[in-house]
């Protein structure tokens, strides 16, 4: 998802167990999945992995490697990280690599869904476990919105759905609390639209801020590129075609769109009092709020990107070491936080 910001972020409530934090997704089953596990056999020896990333510098990234560089050490497996930045080419030339290189398994998170059935071919014709963290492919073709359920490869992250909806959620709360006109307030929805968990998230803040608002708002979509810079310049129009608005709620893929647009408002004169912005990861928010001075960015969900990496790594072991089979999707949990409760939550700013 996301930016680029180097300082890594320690984990909340490590001590909980994986297993006790986890909740599969519903639609998990006991068939056998896709994405070039069928030939896949058990590793009787030591297990080498490679964990492909786009975007590998971003806060996020930074902390899911650390949450799968410290459980591939805790179960004894080789494992390589390789920042993919955003170049899609660059995920099948460094698949390749790891293939020609004996990784029996792939964990990526591509730059673009496009690639996907490449990957997946690539990894079936080399007898390689493929998992995604994160973001989705498909095996039958490049949009996996548009892919049937049983062709999604096997993916571990965090529920769009029920993300997007605690943030519409509480974007609603703060709407409502604030006591607003509904005709002199827009919503902004900022996210890279082809990116299908970000159309997850944003439909479900949408609805989520819909059915708990009480009263119609109009709803503006702006496509960005994912990035704090790349939002700012796109709501920064969107502001200054709306010049009648006189207060603004901001939701979006990730922190970085959320971030982009509370600036965007700043920059344009709009006060702390006249925005609401929930951001979604909490590693951008909390630095509005580790200044003490009011801020447009009301709250976050907080997604810890440590746990992601840990679980793609304990569920690629369990695959290769003890033959269990991946389940379509595993997702990680979840924490609204805001300026009173972000330190005890366990999120920290570099």
């Amino acid at each position: 998802m996301l930016t680029h910001h180097h300082h890594r972020r320690p984990v909340a409530a490590a001590a909980l167990g994986l297993a006790t934090m986890l909740v599969l997704s519903s639609c998990s089953s006991g068939q056998e999945t896709t994405g070039g596990t069928a030939d896949v056999g058990k590793v009787d020896g030591k297990i080498s992995l490679t964990y492909l990333q786009k975007q590998g510098d971003q806060e996020y990234f930074i902390g899911e490697a650390a949450g799968a560089k410290a459980k591939a050490s805790e179960l004894g497996i080789d494992l390589k990280v390789v920042n993919l930045g955003n170049d899609a080419n660059k995920t099948v030339s460094e698949a390749q690599a790891a293939i020609s290189q004996k990784s029996n398994g792939l964990i990526v998170v591509v730059p673009d869904p496009a690639v996907g059935p490449q990957v997946v071919q690539l990894a079936k014709t080399g007898k390689v476990a493929l998992l995604t963290s994160d973001d989705q492919i498909c095996s039958s073709g490049p949009d996996p919105s548009a892919c049937g359920a049983d062709d999604l490869v096997p993916r571990i992250g965090f529920s769009g759905r029920q993300m997007g909806g605690e943030v519409g959620k509480r974007a609603a709360e703060e709407f409502k609390k604030a006591g607003w006109n509904p005709a002199e307030t827009r919503t902004i929805s900022a996210w890279k639209q082809d990116v299908t968990v970000c159309t997850d998230r944003v439909d479900a803040s949408k609805k989520a801020f819909a059915d708990a608002a009480g009263t119609p708002v109009q709803n503006i979509d702006v496509p960005t590129d994912n990035s704090p810079t790349g939002a700012q310049d796109k709501i920064a129009a969107t502001i200054t075609a709306n010049a009648s608005v006189k207060h603004w709620v901001v939701w979006g893929c990730n922190d970085e769109n959320v971030q982009g647009g509370v600036t965007a408002l700043e920059n344009a004169g709009f006060t702390a009092d006249n925005v609401i912005g929930v951001g979604l990861g909490a590693y951008l928010a909390c630095k509005n709020w580790s200044s003490g001075k009011p801020s447009g960015m009301k709250a976050a969900l907080f997604i810890n990107g440590r746990d992601v990496g840990a679980l793609a790594v304990q569920t690629m072991y369990d695959k290769l070491k003890d033959g269990k089979d991946f389940p379509k999707e595993a997702f990680a949990p979840t924490k609204m936080v805001d300026a009173s409760n972000w330190k005890d939550a366990g999120v920290t700013c570099g």
